[in-house]
């Protein structure tokens, strides 16, 4: 769908990771995932929902200042983006123009005093979203981030799938995976297969830079 974010530049992957927040979508931190990208120097666009920056305010500001990173916005609500009420995996969506807008700018304040501007992306929960919820996130300059890889079906997949998967990537690819399930397999099916990504010459970069 128009401004929504899907692919990188030729030859290179984006890996992206959420951290969904609140007690539907956790807010634990995957340190093992976090460290592993850490120890390989691939560098990631982290996507920070309120919530979990609240239950994690040291990790946050650590992240903020670790330039292997970018952090990115996703919301407060964790819900679809749509200017109706719609629903997604069971979640009610924003209603209207205005919570569109809400949601988008939630996480604004707290970009600007640890990081030092507006998120630049955005991804609604559910990685769902209308086409005028993607213009207004567009307008208000964190266009939409959507992705072609799923590479841990929400952190449910196993550490096997995970690394299936992330062995399947190419050029031009986004992946997604959450960095905030540390009782998944993410991490464990990320260590088997980046490895033999890097020993392939696979570029990784962040969304900004792609």
């Amino acid at each position: 769908m128009p401004g929504i974010r899907t692919r990188t530049r030729d030859g290179e992957v984006a890996l992206t990771l959420d951290a969904c927040g609140g007690p539907g979508g956790g807010s634990g931190v995957d340190h093992d995932l976090l460290d592993l990208l850490r120890r390989h120097e691939v560098p990631a666009t982290l996507f920070l929902n309120v919530r979990w920056i609240d239950a994690n305010p040291a990790v946050a500001q650590e992240l903020a200042a670790d330039p292997l990173f970018e952090l990115a916005n996703h919301g407060k609500r964790h819900c679809p983006l749509t200017v109706r009420p719609r629903t997604a995996y069971g979640i009610r969506g924003t209603g209207s123009v205005g919570e569109v807008v809400d949601e988008v700018r939630a996480a604004d304040d707290w970009f600007l005093e640890h990081v030092g501007e507006r998120p630049r992306w955005f991804r609604s929960g559910t990685a769902h979203a209308d086409d005028v919820a993607a213009r207004v996130a567009e307008r208000l300059g964190q266009p939409l981030a959507g992705f072609t890889v799923n590479a841990d079906l929400g952190a449910t997949a196993s550490a096997s799938q995970v690394a299936r998967t992330l062995g399947g990537v190419g050029s031009g690819d986004i992946v997604i995976a959450h960095m905030n399930r540390p009782g998944g397999a993410t991490a464990e099916g990320f260590a088997r297969a980046l490895p033999r990504l890097l020993r392939a010459k696979t570029s990784f970069v962040t969304l900004t830079n792609s």
